[in-house]
């Protein structure tokens, strides 16, 4: 297989955020069809007659003009708006929710969509003549062309009011970011073994690799890095794991060393192989952080959970969310992961997050901020009751019930009517709990 670039791979990660991408497309092909349809002329007798554009040149060019005014007040709407569900999303629910909104397909295409009818009128200002010009010396099925674009771009204003009254509403949120996170879910059957257990022990002599710039380690393919790791008969083990923040000359990235004892043989190789395997970026990204699609929806939990907007069914929400992340997670290869060669000897291992991690991460924060509402602890024992449901390792199974332990323990201590302590004591027997 083809290694995977860890540099194209973020380029194409930014480009799917980016707001201007699709808009700046379809500028390129609003002027390339406005080019073409104004070297077209429809004669008398062609059946298009009766679609072009029926007034003089100077009627055109109050078409045209009008049409640019208006969309120009029309992006500033769009913008407008965008920019109130960015806020919202940004303050009610979490910071950083925000790359979700920008890679919104619609946003990107509703937006090209008024930045092309501008840019086709705008341009077809050009073409139309003069009031002194014959008639047929102007592009009228350009002009009609324009016209189309209007009722088009009409159309999508209100597709787009629809969509961001709907893209800001919590139940839609929580189910993009949970969507958006189980589709990142490392595959059931993957090749490279993982562990709970510690990675493997470097040799001495073992050589330290650090981040060319600080951030976060956003990808990790371990195609090129296993080729180069063979070809020197070398171990490599990848320390930062998906989510970690990595420090510029500080902390190591990555540890190689021979398997016959010492250091590496070329050095300067291993390097650059480790940059192409790995992206390190300035934010957290979906593509295989699961840990991050998690942390935006307890986000939310959170948020909600707080004095100041006190919505604790919505932190229920939240955990039902969370449970169908959790529960394909139960059926994951999750720890470090351990690549070999063909030969089965260990070459490149990298560490990764374990099940009882992403279990605390699911309930902890949610836990200690909602412990005093009975509803909270309630759904969280169905989260655990759910989680238990999908495991069968035994240490995933302790860590299910030391959580449930947990969840007991806080709402004994914080949940002051016995009355409404009773059905978390009874959902708890009913699962099995501790």
């Amino acid at each position: 297989m083809r290694p995977i670039r860890a540099r194209g791979e973020a380029l194409g990660e930014y480009l799917r955020g980016a707001l201007w991408v699709l808009p700046l497309v379809a500028v390129a092909l609003a002027l390339i069809a406005g080019s073409t349809l104004s070297r077209v002329r429809v004669p008398d007798s062609s059946p298009l007659h009766p679609l072009a554009f029926a007034g003089t040149a100077s009627d055109a060019r109050d078409v045209l003009t009008a049409i640019s005014a208006t969309m120009v007040t029309v992006i500033a709407l769009v913008l407008g708006l965008t920019i109130v569900a960015l806020q919202v999303a940004s303050t009610q629910f979490s910071p950083r929710l925000l790359r979700n909104f920008l890679r919104d397909r619609p946003n990107q295409v509703v937006l090209a969509v008024f930045v092309a009818t501008f840019a086709y009128s705008t341009a077809g200002l050009y073409t139309v003549g003069t009031a002194e010009a014959a008639d047929e010396d102007f592009p009228r099925i350009a002009v009609t062309g324009a016209i189309v674009l209007v009722f088009v771009s009409l159309g999508m204003l209100v597709y787009f009011v629809h969509h961001v009254a709907h893209s800001i509403r919590i139940d839609t949120v929580m189910n993009t970011v949970a969507r958006n996170t189980v589709r990142g879910l490392p595959a059931p059957a993957a090749p490279a073994a993982a562990q709970d257990g510690p990675g493997p022990e470097p040799a001495p002599g073992a050589v330290l690799f650090h981040s060319p710039h600080s951030g976060y380690l956003q990808t990790f393919h371990p195609e090129r890095l296993l080729e180069e790791a063979v070809r020197q008969d070398a171990v490599v083990a990848v320390t930062a794991r998906i989510g970690d923040h990595v420090v510029a000359g500080v902390e190591p990235l990555a540890l190689a060393w021979s398997r016959a004892g010492g250091p590496v043989t070329d050095r300067a190789a291993l390097a650059r192989a480790l940059r192409q395997a790995v992206a390190v970026g300035p934010e957290r990204t979906l593509q295989q952080d699961t840990a991050f699609g998690m942390r935006q929806l307890v986000d939310i939990g959170l948020r909600t959970l707080s004095p100041a907007i006190n919505d604790p069914y919505s932190a229920v929400q939240v955990l039902d969310r969370l449970s169908t992340v959790l529960c394909p997670l139960g059926a994951r290869a999750l720890g470090d992961e351990a690549h070999t060669d063909e030969d089965g000897r260990l070459r490149v291992s990298a560490a990764g997050h374990r099940y009882a991690e992403y279990l605390d991460l699911a309930c902890g924060q949610i836990r200690r901020y909602g412990c005093a509402e009975p509803a909270v602890c309630l759904a969280l024992l169905r989260l655990l009751g759910d989680a238990a449901a999908t495991v069968t390792d035994p240490a995933r199974r302790a860590a299910v019930a030391e959580q449930a332990r947990l969840v007991l323990l806080d709402a004994e201590a914080h949940v002051r009517q016995p009355a409404d302590l009773l059905p978390v004591r009874e959902l708890a027997a009913r699962l099995g709990l501790p």
